[in-house]
């Protein structure tokens, strides 16, 4: 079989993959997710029905090296293009570049592409995704293979993970930003490689005489571009075995040439046989000089991977980040919550840019409410919505708990259908969860209308009073009013809230007696009465389109299994830090103002009213006999 050494045929149409730049300290962050950074060929795989295309960043195939690969890729059922890292692993099960380099020889140990991003599926774009978006759809893409493995990752703290990798002798971590998009072909500082050992690539430009029983060579000589020249960065000739020795000789004697790449003259031990700066190898070393030698290099193996004219001074200092240059956590700062503490990161980092208002202002409110909020919170699954870089970021949804939540947060397994796996969702039933999602960046909290112990029957149904940009607030007090009359008729209680945006939310108490579709279609047959009352500006048609202006939408449907809502006493990522805030019956009039309920001033309410939502989570009316009344 052929040696690994030599290149693969060359694609004419490739995607360039997204790259990352070095940095030299890990560092924790809850913007940031962190990978490992496996030791192998970064590759990209294309698959449809006519055929899988497996490839380097530079467009050089893979097919004919790792067929075990490409047979694993064709029992994916959808078109994708996705990204990750072929590794073969050693009798421990870590990677061995190595190995890799010459898995014609170690076809008996295991190989593996470890998947960590989708770029599209089914011909749908998701590059202008965030990535942690990105990552849990990957996920659900994946069949159960040895071969295909999901990368995963964990959230926040980079230095523990760094730790666990320098344990395991791995190569190091990744860190990449969680909002970021992808960019093909492009170095971004919002993806970041943190190297546990020191290894770099390095132009092949000579070898030098063997000396004693040594045959082959003694040394490669080696060398980065520098402008229109090379640059001597040290020799090498340890790391190979007699197989190796031959095998690059055989592949540099093609090569030969008679002029030396460099300007001056290069000190060895014994004469050198230059070589056409063709050839890339891998090398790992103790450390650089401050003239960019490397000491004590050893070669790990050649990276048919990448091209020469990559490894320049100025590649290199491109794809370098200063440590103090990566956004890192500032003024942590560890809150008590019962018996948990809870670290909390980027304190005083600005989450309303207009207001002043702090990630730390959050989390304080949190704190000071949380005997309120509670209540509603509690056996319920957690839909993360996370504004981490604040309200002037779109942020994201994020469901998965992940394997690195605290041992007090509580979690809840529940298959989901619509993405055909388990979701473990959070469930927040304590003070320290609640902060540990703030710390997350969820300025917004939103959980299920049901609980864990009856997940298909909610404590609740929701109407939200949904205006247009045309409507005015008077006609969206209106609307809530116009519930209230039918409800009263009805025989059930009703409570009113403020969406902490443009509209209101009316809930009434069901008290898991009923499942999702049969408090919907009551919630529907209210909703067409309301309808009847105020047809001049309310509606029923979900289509934007076709509602046309000046509409109030009368939104019923949210009342599906793990569809959520802004909680009572919920803040919103709005400016002024709006708060979800129930009212009494009487303040639902002309002149109530929605801005008057914040963040500042949410918590001297409570204080003064107390909790107006309590009945909501109570016994619940009996639909057959509000159906009643309203034929009566």
């Amino acid at each position: 079989m052929r040696s690994m050494i030599s290149k693969g045929r060359k694609l004419e149409k490739f995607v360039a993959p997204m790259l990352a730049k070095e940095t030299t300290k890990a560092f924790d962050d809850e913007e940031w997710i962190f990978e490992i950074k496996w030791d192998g060929y970064r590759a990209v795989a294309e698959i449809n029905k006519k055929e899988v295309r497996l490839y380097s960043r530079n467009g050089l195939s893979f097919n004919e090296y790792y067929p075990v690969v490409v047979s694993a890729l064709k029992k994916i059922k959808s078109n994708m293009v996705l990204d990750g890292e072929i590794a073969v692993l050693n009798e421990n099960g870590l990677p061995s570049f190595q190995m890799l380099q010459h898995y014609s020889n170690f076809q008996h140990m295991p190989i593996a592409y470890y998947v960590f991003d989708v770029l599209s599926v089914d011909g749908k774009d998701l590059t202008s995704k965030p990535l942690i978006e990105r990552k849990e759809i990957l996920k659900t893409l994946l069949p159960k293979s040895d071969v295909i493995r999901y990368s995963d990752h964990v959230l926040e703290f980079g230095k523990d993970f760094f730790e666990i990798a320098q344990k395991k002798n791995l190569e190091g971590i990744m860190a990449k930003k969680a909002s970021s998009l992808y960019s093909p072909g492009r170095r971004t500082n919002e993806w970041l490689k943190i190297k546990h050992h020191h290894t770099d690539e390095a132009i092949i430009v000579g070898y030098t005489e063997p000396g004693g029983g040594r045959k082959n060579f003694g040394a490669l000589v080696l060398a980065v571009k520098e402008g229109k020249g090379y640059k001597y960065v040290g020799h090498t000739g340890t790391g190979f075995n007699e197989k190796t020795l031959k095998e690059v000789y055989n592949m540099l004697q093609p090569l030969k040439t008679d002029q030396s790449p460099f300007k001056e003259r290069v000190k060895t031990n014994m004469p050198v046989t230059w070589v056409k700066p063709v050839y890339v190898c891998e090398l790992k070393f103790t450390e650089k000089t401050d003239e960019g030698m490397m000491r004590h290099p050893v070669f790990l193996g050649i990276r048919k991977d990448k091209a020469a004219k990559e490894v320049s001074v100025e590649e290199n200092k491109k794809k370098e980040v200063k440590p103090e240059d990566v956004k890192q956590s500032t003024k942590d700062k560890i809150v008590a919550a019962g018996t948990a503490k809870v670290k909390i990161t980027n304190y005083k980092k600005i989450y309303f840019p207009d207001d002043g208002i702090t990630k730390g202002d959050v989390i304080d409110y949190y704190n000071s409410i949380a005997d309120y909020i509670l209540p509603y919170l509690k056996n319920r699954p957690q839909s993360l919505k996370r504004n981490p870089n604040g309200i002037k970021d779109k942020g994201f949804y994020h469901k998965d708990a992940g394997s690195e939540t605290p041992e007090y947060v509580k979690t809840f397994p529940f298959y989901s259908p619509s993405s055909k796996k388990t979701i473990e969702y959070i469930v927040c039933n304590n003070k320290a969860t609640l902060l540990y999602m703030a710390n997350l960046g969820c300025i917004e909290i939103n959980p299920w209308h049901s609980t864990t112990q009856k997940p298909d029957n909610p404590d609740y149904f929701i109407i939200d009073i949904d205006p247009s940009d045309d409507n005015t607030f008077e006609q969206v007090i209106e609307t809530a009013l116009a519930y209230k009359e039918v409800f009263d008729h009805a025989g059930a209680e009703c409570y009113c809230k403020t969406s902490g945006s443009t509209g209101l939310h009316i809930y009434v108490p069901t008290g898991k007696k009923y499942d999702y579709d049969e408090v919907k279609e009551f919630a529907l047959l209210v909703s067409e009465y309301v309808q009847g009352l105020l047809p001049e500006f309310t509606t029923l048609e979900r289509n934007l389109k076709k509602r046309g202006a000046h509409r109030i939408y009368l939104d019923y449907l949210q009342n599906n299994q793990g569809q959520t809502i802004a909680s009572v006493y919920s803040l919103r990522p709005k400016p002024g830090a709006t708060a979800s805030t129930p009212l009494e019956w009487k303040e639902v009039k002309k002149g109530l103002d929605l801005k008057a309920f914040t963040i500042k001033t949410l918590p001297k309410r409570l204080a003064k009213k107390g909790d107006l939502f309590q009945g909501v989570l109570g016994k619940g009316i009996d639909i057959r006999k509000c159906l009643k009344n309203l034929k009566a």
